[in-house]
């Protein structure tokens, strides 16, 4: 990792396990509270975007993340790809989780299941009150291929899409879990602000599922001590945790100056 200090946004998926291979909750019930033990013993507040269906079935953990100064933010409302979705579909997706998720604390930003959100529903992000999208991925080549020139600079920089401050992931989830040194390699190489997301799910033991290689490799109490690590080496380094409505803040203060 560089000398760099880097601003860090840690965020979570909070969503049912490993979709579409599972339909499980284990994250929900066992991996989150770990998470969040873990997150309060460090000292790091993280974005949690979470599914309008778990919050409605948990809301109790949704109130512990809230109460401990995490911020809530929308990952739709029943993890289904946008991609699959007409506008209407894709407009109840995202007005139902915001419903329901505003009973717990104001939710103003939002990041598509899968990061897959298609530019003709920004708007609709807009008219239910959002005003940060984080579907973005560095880490996919349609992030290169598809945007152009001018969305990846506003991606890379926090720029703003009809009104829509975007900042993308910096790096897959399963990147987090990797040995040390392969990590490290990785995470070494993002430029500030990194954005980093976890789901649940990978803090519960998946090795034996019939599930992708990258979603069930040194899951459970590796990726717990994973993340510890992770978390660790960037205080070290003087790295800032910042939750993503705070990135939002300081790009629009950037572009009003």
């Amino acid at each position: 990792m560089t000398s760099e200090r880097l601003t860090v946004a840690f965020t979570v998926d909070v969503e049912p396990d490993c979709p579409p291979f599972l339909t499980s909750v284990w994250g929900i019930e066992r991996g989150l509270p770990a998470l969040l033990d873990l997150l309060a013993s460090e000292g790091v507040h993280a974005t949690f975007f979470t599914t309008g269906e778990i919050a409605a079935r948990f809301p109790l953990i949704v109130e512990r993340l809230v109460v401990e100064g995490h911020e809530l933010a929308c990952h739709g409302q029943t993890h289904t790809a946008f991609t699959e979705l007409d506008t209407q579909a894709a407009r109840d997706e995202i007005e139902r989780a915001a419903a329901i998720l505003r009973r717990f604390a104001p939710v103003t930003s939002f990041r598509a299941p899968y990061l897959r959100f298609p530019a003709r529903y920004v708007e609709l992000l807009v008219q239910t009150g959002f005003t940060l999208d984080s579907s973005q991925a560095k880490y996919k080549a349609q992030y290169y291929v598809r945007s152009g020139k001018r969305e990846r600079e506003e991606g890379a920089g926090g720029g703003c899409t009809n009104g829509i401050v975007r900042i993308p992931a910096s790096v897959t989830s399963s990147v987090l879990r990797l040995p040390r040194a392969l990590r490290a390699a990785y995470l070494g190489m993002l430029s500030s602000p990194a954005v980093l997301f976890v789901h649940p799910w990978e803090f519960v033991d998946l090795r034996r599922e019939r599930i992708r290689i990258d979603c069930r490799f040194r899951t459970g109490a590796t990726a717990l001590a994973c993340v510890r690590d992770v978390l660790r080496s960037y205080a070290r380094r003087g790295g800032r945790f910042a939750l993503m409505r705070e990135l939002e803040h300081e790009r629009r203060a950037f572009h009003a100056a």
